[in-house]
């Protein structure tokens, strides 16, 4: 437990899970995955920000809730690596770059421009889940990505603007913080997330 009496984690939050602790539709309880089977987190715990149920990787959980509000309207960069499908070419990635028109609640939305570049298969990485269909028609490819927004499932909706779908997406890094040696479901209490971040 930190000075100010709350308490921090990192996760990984691994594929087919929801970002939340629990969910209040029965049919939800019964048919998904919440984070509560990872850890027994403490009451008043919440994700900052989220991972849709098929991304991965590093998730943030706290008990302070200004400081989950303080970094979800900052502007912290995130990195994610993307595996896509088909080999991504330089104008696609110059695009990314200068960013694309996506939708968003209805309406288009132009993305920010964001740091991008290509990359091998990383290969601290976890085999990827047996539900994801990788080379099933194509050839893949790796891309660092580094935003400092987060519409609902921007990345996917970026790669897939510029013709390359997002097969995996696992966010690595959230300002300083980054995943470590944490594997898929591991959970690693923090101090000093705030200065962590440089909020």
């Amino acid at each position: 437990m930190t000075k100010s009496g709350h308490i921090h984690f990192k996760i990984y939050k691994p594929y087919g899970m929801l970002s939340q602790l629990i969910s209040n539709d029965p049919k939800e309880v019964r048919s998904k995955r919440f984070l509560s089977e990872l850890y027994d987190f403490p009451k008043g715990s919440m994700p900052i920000g989220r991972l849709d149920e098929t991304s991965e990787g590093l998730l943030l959980m706290t008990t302070d809730g200004k400081l989950s509000d303080t970094i979800n309207r900052s502007e912290i960069e995130k990195e994610y690596y993307a595996q896509l499908d088909g080999k991504i070419t330089e104008g696609a990635v110059q695009q990314l770059r200068q960013g694309v028109e996506i939708g968003f609640e209805g309406e288009k939305y132009r993305t920010k421009p964001c740091s991008i570049h290509k990359l091998c298969r990383p290969d601290f990485l976890p085999e990827a889940n047996s539900k994801i269909r990788i080379d099933r028609h194509r050839p893949s490819s790796w891309v660092s990505i580094t935003l400092t927004e987060g519409k609902n499932r921007q990345v996917r909706k970026m790669t897939a603007a510029v013709g390359f779908p997002t097969l995996r997406l696992i966010r690595i890094r959230i300002g300083h913080i980054t995943l470590g040696d944490l594997t898929p479901g591991m959970v690693k209490p923090m101090l000093n997330l705030r200065s962590s971040l440089e909020l």
